[in-house]
């Protein structure tokens, strides 16, 4: 195995991990010797990806939760530190993002889609970032945040204007963890841009609207797997405060 993408004897925690690219860097860590906690709204998916985890040799906890919820922070807290007694690697990845014109958000939409995207994040990139500190203080170990956002949080992108908008806000969430935090815990920020993934599909125009892509096409869900990787590595320990596109470009 590679010394520099080498997880062995690490715990990642995933939100949205059960599907896309939440699923993908499940994979990925845990083919590189993590453990891993899948985390989603849905148990039975949550299962579903924990067993193919577990056919690698890994160990792996499903976690049914709805992270938009601060309730529901805590608990999938409180039991993936049950589970392993630690967490080195948080993914903040779970999202949404419905198309709609702005006129047509509804106050109740709304509130989802920050909750989603904003508020629970904070909520557990706070908590566990404090626990890896405070960790760190007394074994020397501490850990890395990855709060997964957008293009449409850098770019004019009309039609998600309150996804864009709690990604801008997470975003600059990540840049005040990383200072709060340090010099323990590596807080950065993983901005894809247009993947083909099911919420994509689910959109009325599948994502075709007029952006432009130097690469000339969206990416599969497995091409965010390097700069995930990469932000996760204890190698890359000089890499805090930092936003990555991983966008092919778009703009």
């Amino acid at each position: 195995m590679d010394p520099l993408f080498d997880f062995t004897g690490k715990v990642a925690l995933v939100t949205g991990g059960s599907r896309g690219l939440g699923y993908q860097m499940v994979r990925a860590f845990a083919e590189r010797g993590a453990d891993v906690i899948i985390a989603s709204r849905k148990q039975e998916n949550c299962e579903k990806v924990a067993g193919e985890m577990r056919a690698l040799g890994r160990k792996a906890l499903a976690i049914g939760a709805h992270v938009g919820k601060w309730p529901e922070c805590d608990r999938l807290i409180e039991e993936a530190y049950a589970a392993f007694g630690r967490v080195d690697i948080l993914v903040n990845n779970a999202g949404m993002s419905p198309r709609m014109p702005s006129h047509e958000v509804t106050e109740q939409l709304f509130d989802s889609v920050v909750n989603l995207n904003f508020k629970g994040p904070f909520r557990l990139a706070s908590r566990i970032g404090k626990r890896m500190f405070d960790r760190a203080g007394e074994t020397g170990e501490g850990g890395c945040i990855i709060n997964v956002t957008s293009s449409g949080s850098l770019m004019p992108l009309p039609g998600v204007v309150p996804y864009g908008s709690s990604k801008a806000a997470l975003n600059a969430m990540g840049r005040s963890l990383a200072w709060e935090y340090a010099p323990h815990v590596r807080v950065n920020t993983l901005s894809p841009g247009a993947f083909r993934t099911d919420i994509v599909e689910a959109w009325p125009d599948k994502g075709r609207g007029p952006i432009a892509i130097p690469r000339g096409h969206a990416a599969e869900p497995g091409d965010i797997v390097t700069a995930a990787l990469f932000l996760a590595s204890p190698h890359s320990v000089n890499v805090t405060a930092s936003l990555v596109r991983c966008d092919g470009g778009q703009h």
